[in-house]
């Protein structure tokens, strides 16, 4: 999509700090109450829309069901998400059922927002759906056999063909995880399988050593696609969830240029330490500005409200090269 005229969702690096990447001042950008029944907001999706933003929002409510919401803001900061779950017709299937749905991801692709989430179906696996306007949603088929999380698309194709990550699991709350990448020549048929990443050695960065798991749309940049992801370390306190950062090949993105040792954001501040999952920082959308070079990242805190962090592209790459494993 052509770089942004609107409105971009911006704060300036804080005065004397020299941190790649900064959190939003006035985080948290979206809290759990945000509609009326809902319990959390957070791990959650956005994406240029129009002359402004559109998304779709993992929405638990007071019942703590989990599923998705679509929601729109002229800023990128304030946002009215609906509050009904989006109800889904057939797409390329006429199975559309769901569990539950959670941690969606969007991206524009061709001639449509895809939309792609974690669906209880036998087993979290990963849903697929498409829509033109945030307003009529089509479900597709599962892409994969449970259990599956942690499923995002590249921006285009690659080779003449859909590519998405993904993160092989089981029915609980995985302790283990390695990012794969699977190619599907039509979004309903998928395999081609490879290896991305796994988990570091403890001794090298703890932060990631237990599982990973890819987080927004990958970023085409010169150096390689940018992917933003998360990594967790089982502490004596239970998980912890951070925010990194890698670089594939452009052409084949299973291999890994450059990855970073330590963490861009770690649980630090109250809304990201405590929460219905305390110490989690989970990124799952982010926008940029090719003209500026300007990067937001929007991240679930602690399973409960949703956070905002920004840096510069350019620096954030060069970070990553320069702090790789």
């Amino acid at each position: 999509m052509s770089t942004l005229e609107k409105a971009f969702p911006w704060e300036d690096r804080p005065e004397h700090s020299k941190a790649v990447m900064w959190r939003y001042s006035q985080n948290p950008v979206i809290k759990r109450d945000a509609i009326a029944n809902s319990n959390s907001i957070f791990n959650s999706a956005v994406v240029e829309f129009s002359d402004a933003y559109a998304g779709v929002f993992r929405c638990d409510d007071k019942c703590r069901r989990m599923n998705i919401h679509a929601g729109f803001s002229k800023d990128g900061i304030n946002w009215e998400i609906n509050e009904l779950p989006i109800d889904f017709i057939a797409g390329n299937t006429e199975m559309i059922h769901s569990d539950y749905k959670y941690d969606p991801r969007v991206v524009w692709m061709e001639d449509r927002y895809w939309i792609t989430w974690c669906n209880g179906y036998n087993g979290p696996t990963i849903g697929i759906g498409y829509t033109f306007d945030f307003k009529t949603f089509h479900q597709c088929e599962n892409a994969f056999l449970p259990y599956n999380r942690n499923g995002v698309l590249f921006p285009r194709k690659i080779n003449d063909k859909y590519v998405m990550l993904s993160r092989p699991s089981d029915t609980g709350h995985t302790a283990f995880g390695d990012i794969f990448i699977s190619q599907s020549p039509d979004m309903k048929f998928w395999g081609e399988h490879r290896h991305v990443m796994s988990p570091a050695p403890f001794e090298d960065s703890a932060w990631q050593c237990m599982k990973v798991g890819a987080g927004p749309i990958p970023i085409e940049t010169k150096d390689g696609w940018l992917m933003i992801y998360h990594g967790v370390l089982k502490s004596c306190n239970g998980y912890v969830y951070a925010m990194g950062a890698a670089l594939l090949d452009i052409d084949k993105p299973w291999e890994v240029k450059y990855r970073s040792q330590p963490y861009l954001l770690t649980p630090e501040t109250q809304y990201e330490c405590m929460g219905d999952v305390p110490n989690v920082v989970f990124p799952c959308a982010a926008l940029h500005d090719k003209e500026t070079g300007k990067l937001a990242v929007y991240y679930g805190a602690a399973d409960t409200v949703t956070g905002m962090a920004f840096a510069q592209i350019d620096e954030l790459v060069d970070w990553v090269k320069e702090n790789s494993l």
